[in-house]
Protein backbone atom coordinates (compact mmCIF):
# COMPACT_ATOMS: atom_id res chain seq x y z
CA UNK A 1 0.00 0.00 0.00
CA UNK A 2 3.22 1.94 0.57
CA UNK A 3 3.06 2.67 -3.38
CA UNK A 4 -0.27 4.30 -3.12
CA UNK A 5 0.71 6.36 -0.75
CA UNK A 6 3.46 7.73 -2.54
CA UNK A 7 2.04 8.14 -5.84
CA UNK A 8 -0.91 10.08 -4.47
CA UNK A 9 1.30 12.23 -2.12
CA UNK A 10 2.95 13.06 -5.28
CA UNK A 11 0.10 13.79 -7.41
CA UNK A 12 -1.40 16.16 -4.40
CA UNK A 13 2.15 17.91 -4.25
CA UNK A 14 1.88 18.66 -8.32
CA UNK A 15 -1.59 20.14 -8.30
CA UNK A 16 -0.58 22.34 -5.27
CA UNK A 17 2.65 23.36 -6.79
CA UNK A 18 0.78 24.53 -9.59
CA UNK A 19 -1.91 26.46 -7.69
CA UNK A 20 -1.41 30.04 -8.77
CA UNK A 21 -3.23 31.61 -5.74
CA UNK A 22 -1.70 29.05 -2.96
CA UNK A 23 1.40 29.93 -4.42
CA UNK A 24 0.84 33.62 -4.44
CA UNK A 25 -0.29 33.46 -0.70
CA UNK A 26 3.19 30.91 0.29
CA UNK A 27 5.41 31.72 -1.90
CA UNK A 28 6.84 29.07 -4.14
CA UNK A 29 8.41 25.43 -2.99
CA UNK A 30 6.55 26.19 0.49
CA UNK A 31 5.35 22.29 0.62
CA UNK A 32 7.54 19.96 1.91
CA UNK A 33 7.24 16.46 3.33
CA UNK A 34 9.31 16.58 6.34
CA UNK A 35 8.72 20.38 8.58
CA UNK A 36 11.55 22.25 7.28
CA UNK A 37 13.74 23.92 10.61
CA UNK A 38 13.70 27.84 11.37
CA UNK A 39 11.52 28.58 8.17
CA UNK A 40 9.89 31.70 8.18
CA UNK A 41 6.04 32.32 6.88
CA UNK A 42 3.66 30.16 5.87
CA UNK A 43 4.42 27.13 4.67
CA UNK A 44 2.69 22.58 4.03
CA UNK A 45 3.61 19.46 5.38
CA UNK A 46 2.25 16.60 4.02
CA UNK A 47 1.03 15.38 7.72
CA UNK A 48 -0.23 11.80 8.86
CA UNK A 49 -1.51 9.34 6.43
CA UNK A 50 -3.66 5.85 7.54
CA UNK A 51 -3.77 3.46 4.68
CA UNK A 52 -6.31 0.37 4.29
CA UNK A 53 -7.40 -2.23 2.35
CA UNK A 54 -10.11 -1.28 0.18
CA UNK A 55 -10.29 -4.25 -2.20
CA UNK A 56 -13.42 -5.75 -3.55
CA UNK A 57 -13.54 -8.92 -4.97
CA UNK A 58 -10.73 -9.48 -7.64
CA UNK A 59 -10.21 -5.81 -7.46
CA UNK A 60 -7.13 -4.20 -4.96
CA UNK A 61 -8.33 -1.05 -3.67
CA UNK A 62 -6.68 1.41 -0.89
CA UNK A 63 -8.27 3.72 1.18
CA UNK A 64 -6.28 6.68 2.44
CA UNK A 65 -6.91 9.56 5.31
CA UNK A 66 -4.24 12.12 4.47
CA UNK A 67 -3.37 14.95 6.33
CA UNK A 68 -1.99 18.30 5.09
CA UNK A 69 -0.66 20.76 8.01
CA UNK A 70 -0.22 24.15 7.39
CA UNK A 71 1.84 26.07 9.58
CA UNK A 72 2.09 29.62 10.32
CA UNK A 73 5.35 31.12 11.56
CA UNK A 74 3.94 34.20 13.85
CA UNK A 75 1.46 33.83 16.54
CA UNK A 76 -0.99 36.32 14.61
CA UNK A 77 -0.93 34.57 10.98
CA UNK A 78 -3.58 32.20 11.83
CA UNK A 79 -5.86 33.62 9.37
CA UNK A 80 -3.38 34.01 6.69
CA UNK A 81 -3.38 29.84 7.77
CA UNK A 82 -6.81 29.21 7.39
CA UNK A 83 -6.89 31.16 4.18
CA UNK A 84 -4.15 28.62 2.79
CA UNK A 85 -6.33 25.95 4.33
CA UNK A 86 -9.07 27.29 1.83
CA UNK A 87 -7.26 27.14 -0.96
CA UNK A 88 -5.65 23.71 -0.49
CA UNK A 89 -9.37 22.73 0.26
CA UNK A 90 -10.64 24.17 -3.30
CA UNK A 91 -7.41 22.41 -5.24
CA UNK A 92 -7.99 19.31 -3.94
CA UNK A 93 -11.71 18.19 -2.90
CA UNK A 94 -12.89 15.99 -5.68
CA UNK A 95 -10.63 16.65 -8.02
CA UNK A 96 -9.49 14.51 -10.81
CA UNK A 97 -5.79 13.47 -10.18
CA UNK A 98 -3.27 10.81 -11.90
CA UNK A 99 -1.15 9.24 -9.24
CA UNK A 100 1.22 7.33 -11.30
CA UNK A 101 0.43 3.47 -11.66
CA UNK A 102 -3.04 4.25 -9.66
CA UNK A 103 -6.58 5.38 -10.66
CA UNK A 104 -8.03 7.46 -8.38
CA UNK A 105 -11.63 6.90 -7.32
CA UNK A 106 -12.27 10.26 -5.38
CA UNK A 107 -10.40 12.21 -3.19
CA UNK A 108 -12.51 14.07 -1.08
CA UNK A 109 -12.22 16.44 2.02
CA UNK A 110 -13.09 15.44 5.65
CA UNK A 111 -12.13 18.25 7.83
CA UNK A 112 -10.18 21.43 8.61
CA UNK A 113 -8.69 22.08 12.60
CA UNK A 114 -7.04 25.27 13.67
CA UNK A 115 -4.95 24.51 16.56
CA UNK A 116 -2.10 26.46 18.46
CA UNK A 117 1.28 25.07 19.17
CA UNK A 118 1.44 24.92 23.26
CA UNK A 119 5.08 26.23 23.67
CA UNK A 120 5.17 29.23 21.30
CA UNK A 121 1.99 30.01 20.35
CA UNK A 122 2.33 29.25 16.32
CA UNK A 123 -0.69 28.44 14.76
CA UNK A 124 -1.21 25.56 12.38
CA UNK A 125 -4.20 23.93 10.63
CA UNK A 126 -4.39 20.57 9.59
CA UNK A 127 -6.74 19.84 6.70
CA UNK A 128 -7.90 16.04 6.31
CA UNK A 129 -8.61 14.21 3.36
CA UNK A 130 -10.04 10.56 2.20
CA UNK A 131 -8.98 9.26 -0.95
CA UNK A 132 -9.85 5.82 -2.65
CA UNK A 133 -7.29 4.55 -5.12
CA UNK A 134 -6.97 1.05 -7.29
CA UNK A 135 -3.57 0.15 -8.97
CA UNK A 136 -3.65 0.36 -13.09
Amino acid sequence: MSEAILALRAAIQARLEADAALTALIGADRIFDEAPRAMRGLYVVHGEVEARDWSAGTERGCEQELALVIWAAQSSSARQALEAARLIVAALDEVDLAPEGHNLVNLRWLSSRLAREPRNGLPSVTVRFRAVTEPL
